[in-house]
């Protein structure tokens, strides 16, 4: 149950700023805010840097910390830097990292390095990645072979939460999606 204290608008004590993916997001120039104080909000939220389980994030929300912070131009350009120490979520690399049971968060930019790029799209497998210069989504299964696959991802599309999405290839490939697979991973 979100309350008040958990959202922000502005900067935190570090002087990064925070924009929690709550109703009044819109407000503040952002779309896809979708959790309100006082009603009851499922899921783990999305948070520039964050690594969180779920139940880390409950314990976050239960010390008071904010629940999420939207990724923006300025936090893409600041890296780790645009990071807050006051907000609690699960970014797209971090939801990834948990899933592949990493002992830390590997940023979309590092995954190339522990990954292998597949030869063409009817190679995925579940636990596999689709992989942009910005964001990643986990390969669940194909949704329609060859045309739409089934993904997880942390992420703004369709909002700022962890969420599973039908979509299509084509789609993927406009936006500059490739196949990765994860050289540790095991069938």
């Amino acid at each position: 149950m979100p309350e008040e204290r958990h959202v922000r608008h502005g900067k935190d004590r570090a002087g990064i700023t925070v924009h929690t993916p709550d109703t009044s997001l819109a407000l503040h120039g952002f779309s896809n805010g979708w959790w309100q104080p006082g009603k009851k909000a499922r899921g783990v939220v999305y948070q520039w840097g964050g690594f969180d389980t779920p139940q880390q994030f409950v314990d976050s929300l239960a010390k008071g910390e904010v629940a999420g912070d939207i990724s923006t131009a300025e936090k893409r350009r600041l890296n780790d830097d645009g990071t807050s120490k006051e907000a609690c979520g699960i970014d797209c690399s971090g939801f990834v990292s948990r899933c592949w049971r990493l002992s830390k968060p590997v940023s979309t930019k590092e995954l190339p390095g522990i990954c292998d790029k597949l030869g063409s799209w009817d190679e995925l497998k579940a636990g596999d990645i689709l992989l942009n210069n910005q964001h990643v989504l986990l390969f669940a299964r194909w949704a329609k072979p060859g045309k739409t696959v089934y993904a997880y991802e942390a992420g703004p599309l369709p909002v700022w939460r962890v969420n599973a999405a039908e979509i299509e290839v084509e789609v993927l490939t406009k936006r500059g999606y490739s196949p990765w697979r994860y050289r540790e991973i095991r069938d």
